[in-house]
C-alpha cells in the first residue's frame, strides 16, 4: 500500500511539509536586517541569512544565485521577501521572479532606499504579515510519499555511525526509493576510498564517469590547498570516536543512503528530480553548506546522523537526528530524534529502519523535530575559492 502524507499543496504541483515565508537577503550586508525582520514578523517566518558579499566573481555568485533561488523555491516555503542593501551584484528583482516562477507570492525590499534600518524593518514586518495572510489560509492535504524530496548527511561520525545510524537511514532511503521518492546524499569527500563501490551502482556510463570525476576534482582542490584529503581523514574527532581509515569512515558514509542504484549526480543546490530515486550530489564535508545545498535542491526534510553528537539545524527544512551511540543518546537526547543504537544491542536494521520511516512521514505530516523544537536553524552557502576557479578556467 502506498504510504502518504499530508503537506501543503503549492501552485507549481510540489508539496511543503512546512509552510514558512522566507526573508532572503541578497547579500551578507543585510543578513542582519533579514533575521531581525524575520524575528519580529512571527514564528512562521524563517531568515536565511548567509556570509557572500555583495560582490564575487561570476562562477561564485552563480553559485549564490542558484542556492538562494532554490531556497525561495523549495515546497517547505510559501511566500518569499528578497532583502538587498542596493549595491549587490545579484538582482534581487530577478531572483524573485525567479522564485514567483513557482506561483509563490513574492516581494522585494532595498534599504538603500526604504531609508536605513528601522524603515526597512519596519517596512519588511509589514510585508511579511501581508504576505503571510495569503500563506497561512492554505492548508495540508493528503499528498503521496513519492513526491517526498530526503536529504542525507553526517556529521560527528564515530564508530557507531557505519554499523547503525547510517544504515538505519539507508534502510529508510531504500523504502521510500521503493514508494517512488527521491533520496539524495553527498559529501564528496567522504566518497572517497569507496567511490569505486558507488560508481558500480551508477545506472549509466554517464553517471559513472561525472561520480569519478567530481571525487578527482574534489582530491585536486585539496591538492591545491596543499592537502592531501585521504591523508586527512578520518578528522582527529573521527578518530576519536574510533574510526581508524578513510575507507572504513567513507563506506559507513556512503551507507546512509541505502542499497538501490545510483541513477544521477547533481551540482551543489542543483535541482533535484522528484520521484528520481537515488541521487548523489557534489559537495563539501562541511555539514551546514552541505544541507543548505540539498534543501536548495528541494529537499523538504533532512536527516542527520551523528555518533559524537551534533546540534546542526536549518531555517527552512526539519533536521531529524539520529545517533547510533546510546552514549549520546543518553547525553543529547534533547538534540536527537531516533535512537539507532538499539541495533548494536540486538534490534534488526529492518526494524529501526522501518522506525526512522516512520519518523520520515510523521515529519512530513508535521510533527516537529528536536531541532525545530529549538529553532537551530544554521545557514551557510559553500563558496567557490580562487583556487578552485583557477582549475575551472583552465579546463
Amino acid at each position: 500500500m502506498s504510504q502518504t502524507f499530508r503537506g501543503f499543496r503549492r501552485p507549481d504541483g510540489s508539496v511543503g511539509v512546512r509552510n514558512h515565508v522566507a526573508v532572503i537577503p541578497t547579500s551578507v550586508t543585510v543578513g542582519s536586517i533579514a533575521s531581525k525582520i524575520a524575528a519580529e514578523a512571527g514564528s512562521w517566518a524563517r531568515a536565511t541569512p548567509h556570509q557572500m558579499g555583495t560582490a564575487q566573481p561570476e562562477p561564485a555568485r552563480e553559485q549564490t544565485v542558484r542556492v538562494l533561488r532554490g531556497v525561495g523555491r523549495n515546497p517547505n516555503v510559501g511566500a518569499a521577501l528578497v532583502v538587498e542593501l542596493g549595491t549587490e551584484e545579484i538582482d534581487a528583482e530577478a531572483l524573485a521572479d525567479a522564485i514567483a516562477e513557482t506561483g509563490k507570492p513574492v516581494e522585494t525590499a532595498s534599504v538603500r532606499e526604504l531609508g536605513g534600518t528601522e524603515a526597512s524593518v519596519d517596512h519588511g514586518v509589514k510585508r511579511l504579515r501581508a504576505l503571510n495572510e495569503e500563506v497561512e489560509a492554505t492548508r495540508r492535504e493528503e499528498a503521496d510519499a513519492s513526491e517526498l524530496i530526503f536529504g542525507v548527511e553526517c556529521g560527528g561520525s564515530d564508530a557507531t555511525s557505519g554499523i547503525a545510524a547510517n544504515p538505519a537511514v539507508g534502510n529508510a532511503c531504500d523504502r521510500l526509493v521503493d514508494d517512488g521518492g527521491t533520496a539524495c546524499f553527498s559529501e564528496t569527500p567522504e566518497f572517497i576510498g569507496a567511490e569505486h563501490i558507488l560508481a558500480d551502482r551508477c545506472v549509466t556510463p554517464e553517471v559513472r564517469e561525472r561520480l569519478l570525476d567530481r571525487v578527482e576534482r574534489r582530491e585536486n582542490m585539496g591538492s591545491l590547498m596543499g592537502v592531501d584529503l585521504r591523508g586527512a581523514q578520518p578528522t582527529p574527532g573521527n578518530q576519536e570516536g574510533g574510526l581508524t581509515t578513510i575507507e572504513e569512515k567513507s563506506l559507513g558514509a556512503i551507507s546512509k543512503g541505502g542499497t538501490t542504484p545510483v541513477r544521477g549526480m547533481v551540482e551543489y543546490g542543483e535541482e533535484l528530480p522528484t520521484g528520481g530515486g537515488l541521487v548523489l550530489m557534489d559537495t563539501p564535508g562541511y555539514d551546514v553548506e552541505s544541507v543548505v545545498g540539498k534543501v536548495a535542491a528541494g529537499a523538504q526534510i533532512i536527516a542527520f546522523t551523528t555518533g559524537r553528537g551534533s546540534t546542526t539545524g536549518n531555517p527552512i527544512a526539519p533536521v531529524i537526528k539520529v545517533t547510533g551511540n546510546p552514549k549520546t543518546w543518553d547525553r543529547m537526547s534533547n538534540n536527537m530524534d531516533v535512537n539507532a543504537s538499539t541495533i548494536i544491542e540486538g534490534d534488526s536494521l529492518s526494524e529501526v529502519g522501518e522506525r526512522m520511516y516512520d519518523t520520515l512521514l510523521e515529519t512530513a505530516d508535521g510533527t516537529p523535530t528536536e531541532a525545530e523544537r529549538r529553532r537551530l536553524e544554521e545557514f551557510a552557502i559553500n563558496e567557490i575559492q580562487s583556487n578552485e576557479l583557477a582549475v575551472r578556467g583552465a579546463q
